[in-house]
């Protein structure tokens, strides 16, 4: 891609003053052109020159150079160099005299400054110079020999119209009010690479300072104008290979994540890590959470941050979503993206106080059910057939609008109207539809209340599940008791969920005061009944002699009953009985495997129909100001696409 080369600083006392007499004995003499081999004395020059500008490799010359470093290219970096940094070799009055006057300066009468201005006095600019006691800022703005003359930037007045038209967002870069700007600029056209001098201060010698967003900004403005038609067809292309490439990712990525988020991790160098870093927690002060960690500690955790990055689902889904940011860094500039260890990457870091957690609950021995994904509400619907045929169609053919996401928000509504009617003529089973699609927004944005009712009306008409669907509802709610007795009167009606998360809560002591002897009797009960998480709770416990004491028959029993069923993490635990790990440690990596899926997930690109624009403001803003330049106004809607660009929300 096209570029144009700033240098940016202010005037000071010379650092390089070493250089001043090369600066007189080179000024006035034509650059030396050649394509025999670098000399020696010019070898020294460049290497003291990188060494106390090291910006020097930022230039074309440099980049010329190193490609082949030829007699004539030296002597060009040598020269650019110089003049590139004679600001900090000469004294302000000088340097302003050397912008109008020096070789290859085109002159505009009798030397080469311009201004705002319609002419300059040479003499009068540099009285304003020697009287000003501010800082004085420079800058040098350089393009290819190519570029400028295929974009009309080869003479001096292209460079006027340019700066002029750029002297109000110039004078915001440089934190100086537009009416105090106060600039002179000069175009020298340089062999291969031509460029223009320019010296910026302000009025008030208390306003004016340079930050790098600044500096950048300056860049940018006059970059977006000079290759703005050029720019505008590099995005449409780029908008093209970015599509192609999010595309290809969304698609490695979802099957990748669906394996993050279901199986087992089976890690036992990532294991010992967390071991470890359970037992430096355990002395650690303060919160258990990364940001309040010791240095040493948190590099325990990126540790464990990359390890999991190692392992083969995940390296080959960070490496396609590194792919996708690639394409989307490259659609706003041209240097590459800098890819970085999954511990360092921002959009991961709730990665780290996951680690941490896991970490610290192995060390306080938590025990844990692995039920997140648990479907514990599956009504048997058997009061239907106290109906007509009609009645029943008219249940299963709203039931199947509600769970369909293409159907219109009317026909939701119809749907909700037919089940009120059937569960006003006294249907459970079409009560307790209705609170589920009122808790879980099936049919609108969730509504506890209107669920709750509902929900009631099934309870009391001796629907269990309907019953436990209530006692969920008011623990979360908080109200501990109320919601207990509901649990237990959904489990005396036969609800083994009911059952199974009464004995769960007892087990880890989760408001109920029965204490874990009733825990087991409840998880006992429900496993009886076929509840296959009831049967790995109880064959875990039995296995760690959590609450119980350890019983390996009864835990192989339990944990094959739960197998026998599908219970994946039950089958695992058969499948490694006799090793010496800790079933909570193994588990631990798992559940981290699954939550980084799910920030995979959050972090995937979406399924845009055209190239988007980053969402942090800065990125918004420069797009915006890309959009001005080409003729949009700035006013206009940032989601419209422009083009075929659209400006939607990649991630």
């Amino acid at each position: 891609m096209p570029r144009l080369v700033q240098k940016s600083g202010y005037v000071k006392g010379g650092k390089a003053g070493g250089y001043m007499n090369y600066i007189a004995t080179r000024e006035n003499v034509e650059k030396l052109d050649g394509n025999g081999p670098v000399t020696e004395n010019q070898r020294q020059i460049i290497r003291d020159l990188v060494r106390d500008f090291p910006d020097t490799k930022d230039t074309h010359e440099y980049e010329d150079y190193e490609s082949a470093p030829t007699f004539g290219n030296a002597s060009a970096l040598i020269t650019m160099a110089l003049e590139r940094n004679a600001d900090e070799v000469q004294g302000r009055e000088q340097y302003l005299k050397y912008m109008a006057t020096r070789p290859r300066v085109e002159r505009l009468g009798e030397h080469g400054l311009f201004s705002s201005a319609p002419s300059v006095s040479l003499d009068a600019a540099l009285r304003e110079l020697k009287e000003y006691d501010g800082n004085v800022y420079t800058f040098i703005y350089s393009l290819r020999r190519e570029d400028a003359e295929r974009l009309g930037y080869d003479h001096a007045e292209a460079w006027r119209t340019l700066i002029c038209g750029k002297q109000v967002e110039l004078a915001t870069a440089m934190n100086i009010a537009p009416d105090k700007l106060h600039w002179y600029a000069a175009f020298h056209d340089e062999g291969h690479h031509p460029h223009i001098h320019m010296m910026v201060w302000s009025d008030d010698p208390k306003q004016g300072y340079l930050t790098k967003d600044g500096i950048e900004k300056m860049r940018s403005e006059l970059t977006t104008t000079i290759f703005q038609d050029e720019l505008l067809n590099l995005y449409q292309e780029k908008d093209m290979s970015y599509k192609e490439v999010a595309r290809s990712a969304r698609e490695a990525m979802r099957d990748l994540i669906s394996e993050m988020k279901e199986s087992i991790c089976d890690a036992p160098e990532i294991e010992q890590q967390l071991v470890a870093l359970s037992e430096s927690l355990a002395s650690a002060k303060g919160k258990k959470q990364y940001q309040y960690l010791k240095k040493d500690v948190k590099r325990q955790v990126d540790a464990i941050v990359d390890a999991l990055a190692e392992l083969p689902q995940v390296a080959e889904c960070y490496e396609a979503w590194n792919r996708c940011k690639d394409a989307l860094e490259s659609y706003y500039h041209s240097r590459e993206r800098e890819r970085k260890p999954l511990s360092q990457q921002p959009e991961f870091r709730p990665i780290k106080n996951m680690v941490v957690k896991e970490a610290d609950d192995i060390r306080r021995n938590v025990f844990t059910f692995e039920d997140e994904r648990m479907e514990d509400e599956v009504p048997d619907e058997e009061n239907l057939f106290r109906f007509s045929r009609s009645e029943q169609e008219t249940y299963y053919d709203a039931k199947e609008v509600l769970y369909n996401d293409y159907a219109s928000r009317e026909e939701k509504a119809e749907a909700v109207s037919s089940l009120e009617k059937l569960a006003n003529a006294g249907s459970g089973d079409a009560a307790y539809l209705l609170g589920k699609a009122w808790r879980d927004g099936l049919c609108a944005p969730p509504w506890q209340e209107e669920a709750k009712k509902w929900f009631l009306v099934a309870a009391r008409r001796g629907n269990n599940v309907a019953q436990y669907a209530v006692g969920k509802l008011l623990l979360e709610e908080g109200k501990l008791q109320a919601g207990v007795d509901w649990l237990a009167y959904a489990a005396d009606n036969g609800n083994d969920f009911a059952l199974y998360r009464l004995g769960r809560m007892g087990l880890v002591r989760d408001g109920i005061t029965n204490g874990p002897e009733r825990a087991i009797e409840d998880l006992t009960d429900a496993a009886k009944q076929g509840n296959r998480y009831a049967q790995y709770a109880l064959g875990k416990a039995y296995l760690q002699g959590f609450e119980v004491g350890q019983n390996m028959e009864l835990a192989e029993y339990w944990l094959s009953q739960a197998a026998e069923q599908g219970h994946e993490y039950a089958q695992f635990f058969l499948d490694h009985m006799n090793e010496p790990r800790k079933p909570s440690v193994t588990l631990a990596v798992s559940r981290l495997l699954h939550y980084l899926g799910g920030i995979f997930e959050s972090n995937r690109p979406s399924d845009a129909t055209s190239m988007p624009i980053q969402i942090d403001r800065k990125s918004r803003r420069e797009m915006l100001e890309k959009r001005i330049a080409m003729g949009h106004k700035p006013d206009d809607h940032e989601d419209q696409p422009y083009n075929g660009m659209s400006m939607a929300t990649p991630w």
